[in-house]
């Protein structure tokens, strides 16, 4: 009986979850709801103030910005802290999308508008959704599956074939060596997957692909509405 009383209250639990669920992603499209023309900037949370990238992170933020781009990162501290001051800087919206974790991680300070997330698939849902175009610092392996989600959905034409910029090319340069080897010529990614990164080293440069890119997107959807 006991037994049996438990593997109800699971079951219970498991049908509540579902709404929980529900209400993380409905705050999201709630408070996110015209955020766009907007960036998703990805990278490392352990970047400190005095390396390289993090002042680059701060600088593609601050030009995106400028441009009329709003930035949306991970919430938490280094490469998303960074952008998130670039963002502040500029004078556009900062936007941090949180994930509660074990260690307490805790929103940085520069985002103007936050939303703490529970579980990650619904925060990451957030992070690609309202973004024109993806830049990707430096980072471990919470950026590289955010990079390879983002992949896999303009691949299999979830979403639009947006730009992802892979920004350090000394740091991504080996695991582009490894994709166009190891991965590519088994048959397991194609040429055209490839073709969906964009590699630099200059902040100036990042804004100029995303500028153009969604300029031309710009002309092309009023030109089909005319």
């Amino acid at each position: 009986m006991t037994e049996k009383y438990e593997i109800n209250a699971l079951e219970k639990e498991e049908s509540w979850r579902l709404f929980r669920y529900i209400g993380e992603l409905v705050e999201g499209f709630d408070k996110l709801s015209g955020i766009d023309p907007a960036v998703t900037i990805y990278g490392a949370a352990v970047a400190t103030v005095d390396q390289a990238d993090y002042q680059n992170a701060r600088q593609i933020a601050y030009l995106l910005g400028k441009q009329g781009f709003n930035i949306v990162t991970g919430g938490g501290p280094g490469m998303m802290e960074a952008a998130n001051l670039g963002a502040n800087e500029a004078g556009v919206k900062s936007v941090g999308l949180n994930i509660v974790l074990p260690h307490e991680q805790k929103c940085n300070t520069y985002s103007n508008l936050t939303i703490s997330f529970n579980h990650f698939f619904v925060r990451k849902v957030m992070l690609v959704k309202y973004a024109t175009a993806f830049v990707i610092m430096p980072g471990g392996l919470g950026t590289l599956d955010e990079l390879t989600e983002v992949l896999t959905l303009i691949q299999t034409n979830k979403i639009k074939p947006f730009p992802v910029i892979l920004f350090n090319s000394t740091f991504w340069r080996g695991f582009l060596d490894w994709l166009q080897t190891t991965v590519l010529l088994p048959g397991y990614i194609s040429d055209s997957d490839l073709h969906l990164l964009r590699l630099t080293d200059k902040p100036s440069e990042v804004v100029e692909i995303v500028s153009s890119w969604y300029l031309r997107q710009a002309i092309v959807g009023r030109q089909a509405i005319d």
